[in-house]
């Protein structure tokens, strides 16, 4: 098994389990933190492939996948669009509140769901999901709030140790290992 998701904690598998719901912020999680822009002004962003890969397969499996994060960016609706996402919600300034909407609108619980953040603006959502998860790069008042943190940092594949881990509490990884052998 991949060392990261050797010897989890039942507790972690057991709030793993019933997630439908994978909610992840964008800048240092989905990508390293770090703002590029060009000399025209434009940002660009990078994304780790392995991530998009297992956004899919969360997919594929019925697990719902959302992107909430405080800022506003072309480059996030590219990414998401070739990745299938529909659930994107941009600049939003209270994340829990658009995480419990959201909820309600796929008539999900709490626990049903998951937060993956890396700063103080991802606190309040993780607060409320059943299963907080933080990157490897997160602020350590963030970290320290976590059910769970990956060993990779976020841009670096820490999505794909999330969806790795629900798909392993979720009795998924056997399948999807046959799947591509």
């Amino acid at each position: 098994m991949t060392a990261y998701l050797a010897n989890l904690p039942a507790d972690l598998l057991a709030r793993a389990a019933p997630i439908r719901l994978a909610a992840f912020d964008v800048d240092g999680t989905l990508t390293d933190g770090r703002l590029h822009y060009g000399e025209d002004g434009r940002e660009t962003k990078v994304f780790h492939v392995q991530d998009g890969l297992g956004l899919k397969r969360l997919q594929s499996y019925g697990i719902q996948v959302a992107i909430i994060t405080a800022r506003i960016s072309h480059t996030v609706s590219l990414r998401a669009e070739e990745l299938g996402i529909t659930h994107v919600y941009q600049g939003q300034g209270d994340k829990r509140a658009c995480l419990r909407d959201l909820l309600d609108a796929l008539n999900l619980t709490a626990d049903q769901a998951t937060f993956i953040g890396d700063d103080l603006t991802d606190l309040a959502p993780m607060g409320i999901a059943g299963l907080a998860i933080a990157p490897a790069n997160a602020h350590p008042w963030v970290a320290e709030r976590a059910h769970w943190q990956t060993t990779r940092a976020g841009g670096e594949g820490a999505a794909r140790e999330v969806c790795d881990l629900l798909l392993l509490a979720q009795g998924k990884a056997d399948a999807e290992r046959a799947r591509w052998q």
